[in-house]
C-alpha cells in the first residue's frame, strides 16, 4: 500500500475546483485585499517595477545558493507541493527552493512569478502531513496576492514618512505601521487556513504549528496541553500580561503560534472548513463581483466577535468600562425623563420648550 510516510495510509484529498483564494482569507484580511485590488494599476505598476529588480535578485540568489525542487532533487518535496497544489486547484505552480537553515520556516517571495522557499530543517522535521500544510500555507500567500500587496503598503508608509516631520505626522505614521503589522498577522492566519485545505488534516497542520514553537521533536509534547497554552495565553493572568502582550505583537508580521494554533481551532469548530470541504466556497469566476462594502463590513463584524468574545483580561476590562457607561447614559435617560414628568398628570401634555 502507498504511503504519505512509513506508518500511515496515504488519503485521498478533495480538490477545490476553481476555489478562490477569498474561501480562506481572514475577514479582516479579505477586507483590506478587497479595497487594495480596487487601486485597479496601481497593482500592476507595483508588479513591474518591484517584479523587475527585487524578484529577478532574489530569485538569483537561490538558484545560486538552494535547491531547486523537482522530481529530480527533493522529489518528497516535489510530491507533497503538487498535491497540495492539486487539492487548491492551483495549475501553474511557482517554483520551489530549499535553503539551508536550523529553523522550520517557509516564505513565499516575489510579485509577477512569486517562488516559494522552505528550509532544510522543514524537509528534515516534518512528516508528509505537515509539510504539505507548510506548502499550502505558502501557496495561500501566492494565491491572495500578499507579496503585491504587502509592498503596496509599505510604498504607503514611506509616503505617510514625508509628514513624520510633524508632530501629528509622526503619531499617524506610527498608527499606520501598527495597522499593516495588524493586517499581515491576519495574511499569516489566512495561509494557515489555506495550509490546512491544501492537506486537509486538521491534526498535521496543527503538529506543524507545535513544531513551529517548540522543534521538531513531538514524542515530549501533548496536544492537549499546546491548546491548554493557547487558552491560557489567551485569556489567563491580569492587565499586566496583556499590556505586554500589547507589546509583543504590535510590531510583529506573525501571530504567536499558539494564537494561530487557537484561531484555526476556532475556523475548523465554526464549520466552515467542513463547508469549504463539501463545496461551498467561493469561484474564481466571481471575485470581480466581490463588495468592497461587503468585506469592510465582514472584517468589522469579525473584530466585533472577537472583542464580544476575547478572555484578555484587558478586553474584558473594556467590555465593562463599556457596559457601565452604557447603563449610566440609560439611568441618566430615565432620570430626564422622570424629571421633565414630574408635577404633570399622565396625559398632561410637557410644556413647550422656550423660544429661540
Amino acid at each position: 500500500m502507498t504511503t504519505d510516510d512509513d506508518n500511515r495510509p496515504a488519503r485521498r484529498r478533495i480538490t477545490l475546483t476553481g476555489i478562490s483564494s477569498r474561501a480562506w482569507e481572514h475577514p479582516a484580511d479579505r477586507g483590506a485585499l478587497t479595497a487594495l485590488r480596487e487601486l485597479r494599476g496601481f497593482d500592476d505598476v507595483v508588479k513591474a517595477f518591484f517584479g523587475m529588480w527585487n524578484e529577478r535578485g532574489f530569485r538569483l540568489q537561490y538558484l545560486a545558493g538552494s535547491i531547486r525542487v523537482d522530481h529530480r532533487q527533493y522529489p518528497r518535496v516535489y510530491q507533497r507541493f503538487t498535491e497540495a497544489a492539486a487539492a487548491l486547484d492551483v495549475a501553474e505552480l511557482p517554483e520551489v527552493y530549499v535553503s539551508q537553515s536550523p529553523m522550520i520556516n517557509g516564505q513565499a517571495i516575489g510579485m509577477d512569478k512569486p517562488f516559494i522557499v522552505i528550509t532544510s530543517a522543514a524537509v528534515e522535521k516534518l512528516d508528509d502531513d505537515e509539510l504539505r500544510a507548510l506548502l499550502g500555507h505558502e501557496i495561500g500567500h501566492v494565491r491572495s496576492g500578499h507579496a503585491v500587496y504587502k509592498t503596496i503598503m509599505m510604498i504607503l508608509t514611506r509616503w505617510a514618512a514625508n509628514v513624520s516631520w510633524l508632530p501629528v505626522g509622526a503619531i499617524a505614521l506610527r498608527a499606520i505601521i501598527a495597522a499593516m503589522y495588524e493586517w499581515w498577522r491576519k495574511a499569516e492566519l489566512s495561509a494557515d487556513r489555506a495550509g490546512l485545505l491544501a492537506g486537509q488534516d486538521p491534526a498535521g497542520s496543527l503538529r506543524l504549528l507545535m513544531k513551529l514553537a517548540g522543534g521538531g521533536d513531538l514524542s515530549q509534547i501533548d496536544t492537549t496541553a499546546f491548546l491548554e497554552q493557547a487558552a491560557e495565553y489567551e485569556g489567563g493572568g491580569d492587565l499586566r500580561d496583556s499590556i505586554h502582550k500589547l507589546g509583543m505583537t504590535a510590531w510583529s508580521s506573525h501571530p504567536v503560534p499558539v494564537a494561530r494554533a487557537a484561531d484555526l481551532r476556532k475556523w475548523v469548530d465554526s464549520g466552515e472548513y467542513g463547508r469549504i470541504l463539501g463545496g461551498d466556497y467561493p469561484r474564481r469566476d466571481s471575485d470581480g463581483n466581490a463588495s468592497v462594502t461587503d468585506e469592510v463590513k465582514a472584517a468589522a463584524d469579525s473584530y466585533r466577535q472577537d472583542f464580544s468574545t476575547s478572555q484578555d483580561p484587558l478586553v474584558g476590562l473594556l467590555r465593562k468600562l463599556g457596559d457601565g457607561a452604557a447603563d449610566l447614559a440609560g439611568s441618566a435617560a430615565r432620570g430626564a425623563r422622570g424629571w421633565a414628568g414630574k408635577g404633570r398628570r399622565p396625559d398632561e401634555e410637557p410644556p413647550a420648550p422656550p423660544a429661540g
